[in-house]
């Protein structure tokens, strides 16, 4: 069973949204790393750089395959984790702490309403594997 945080907000592309004020912290999914395997490198856009919801922002390249990744929510690039650069395995190890990939200053925050639910993306992910 993969750990699914109540107070997060989750997309369809297994990225979870932490809400600070008006700054989403993103990144993936316990179930979107353990589906990765070990992860090897981790691709992050600059700070400054703006993307729109569902756009990807970088890359997470794992010993199986190389998956884009997608910001749930629109806005400018306020920080990316650069300790992932030297070790992309937190992503395996703790995706909800210090796995995160990046802050996103967002321009339109009612975005987040359309994400889902935990329990809701529980449900999402059970159709994956049932």
């Amino acid at each position: 069973m993969a750990n699914i945080p109540e107070d997060l907000h989750y997309s369809k592309d297994h990225e979870w949204v932490r809400v600070d004020g008006n700054v989403a912290v993103v990144g993936i999914t316990d179930y979107a790393q353990d589906s990765l395997g070990d992860v090897v490198y981790v691709e992050l856009p600059k700070p400054g750089e703006k993307f729109a919801a569902n756009e990807s922002f970088g890359s997470v390249e794992s010993v199986k395959a190389v998956s884009e990744v997608f910001s749930p929510v629109s806005g400018e690039i306020a920080e990316a984790n650069d300790s992932l650069t030297d070790a992309p395995e937190k992503v395996n190890t703790d995706p909800y702490g210090d796995g995160w990939m990046i802050r996103v200053k967002m321009s339109a925050p009612g975005e987040v309403d359309s994400l889902l639910t935990a329990a809701e993306y529980e449900d999402f992910t059970k159709g994956d594997t049932e």
